[in-house]
């Protein structure tokens, strides 16, 4: 073994350091494997991110992902309450008796658990292949080896990424479809008049509007992050974010019944993958997929339920299929 394989070589690849990935290298990594995390952005959050930005002088950040999550399995519960007592999540009363968010942002879960691996961030994974050594990831400056390669990013990309070498395989997260989100971030000089930290309303265009500032920990400015429906969501898919922004806005004001008050901060997120439609309820031997002859595996929330949650227990899943399965040669 050469000095670049040697360095670059792991028990086990992992593409994608969301929920799904992390859980799964958590796992692996206490059962004394080395696992080398891949992930394309700059630092831990994926659709749970935060994004920070100055208003009047303060830094502030926002949630512009998922808003929150709740605890209902009985492992996931137990990894909650490690973090609550690390300081990275909280309870949020406004949406809901069992609602949970990241502290101080909603990456805190996301951020302690990429600490405990290793996490290779700004590394995208844009070809993978297999040979007699094992797999190859390839990201354009450099490639990783290892005998065993897992996939846990959104299921559109995962089958595009995987169909190549494992066709079977990416026919299951080829399946799924995911709905699009806009979401936009607004600053205020002074509250708004709104009774509701947190206000649904699925059939309307603005189906979430939080006021972010009203979370745990989080201090400074009035913010609010609004996401448009699914449908509404889908009516402006290719307008510049500028645009969306100014016309979330006004759809955000139309449904309180409030006059337009301007913003001193306002940007816009397109997700593309926002939250995949699940085409059927799964068992438990489904919630995640490992070829153990291959060597290769997939997990995410599309696997169980479009929740954080759902994609804790599936990360945990394929983690413990590769532990069930004969190990590498």
């Amino acid at each position: 073994m050469n000095a670049t394989r040697s360095k670059n070589h792991s028990d086990i690849i992992i593409i994608g350091a969301g929920m799904a990935g992390l859980s799964c290298a958590g796992v692996l990594v206490d059962a004394g494997l080395t696992v080398r995390v891949l992930d394309k952005g700059r630092g831990p959050g994926g659709r749970m991110a935060a994004r920070r930005a100055e208003i009047a002088g303060k830094a502030v950040s926002f949630d512009h992902g998922a808003q929150f999550f709740t605890a209902r399995d009985a492992g996931f519960k137990a990894a909650v309450a490690k973090w609550q007592a690390r300081g990275a999540v909280a309870p949020w009363p406004a949406a809901g008796e069992e609602a949970w968010v990241g502290t101080p942002g909603m990456n805190g879960p996301v951020k302690l658990m990429s600490s405990e691996v290793e996490v290779q961030w700004s590394t995208r994974a844009l070809t993978i292949a297999r040979d007699a050594g094992g797999w190859r990831v390839d990201t354009g400056d450099d490639s990783f080896t290892a005998a065993t390669l897992l996939v846990a990013v959104p299921a559109e990309q995962a089958g595009e990424l995987i169909e190549p070498v494992a066709p079977d395989l990416a026919t299951i997260p080829a399946s799924i479809v995911s709905e699009p989100c806009w979401a936009v971030m607004a600053g205020f000089e002074q509250p708004l008049d709104v009774k509701s930290d947190a206000i649904r309303d699925p059939e309307a265009r603005i189906s979430w509007a939080a006021r972010n500032s009203a979370k745990p920990d989080r201090a400074g400015a009035e913010t609010w992050v609004l996401h448009a429906s699914p449908a509404r969501s889908r009516e402006i898919i290719d307008i510049p974010k500028e645009e969306v922004a100014k016309l979330l806005l006004i759809d955000f004001f139309a449904q309180i019944g409030e006059r337009v008050k301007s913003p001193v901060h306002l940007t816009a997120h397109r997700w593309l993958y926002a939250q995949p439609i699940k085409q059927a309820d799964a068992e438990p031997g489904e919630y995640a997929h490992f070829d153990a002859e291959a060597r290769i595996g997939i997990a995410g929330d599309y696997l169980h339920s479009p929740r954080v949650e759902g994609a804790w227990i599936s990360g945990a899943a394929l983690a413990r299929q590769v532990l069930a399965a004969p190990p590498a040669p």
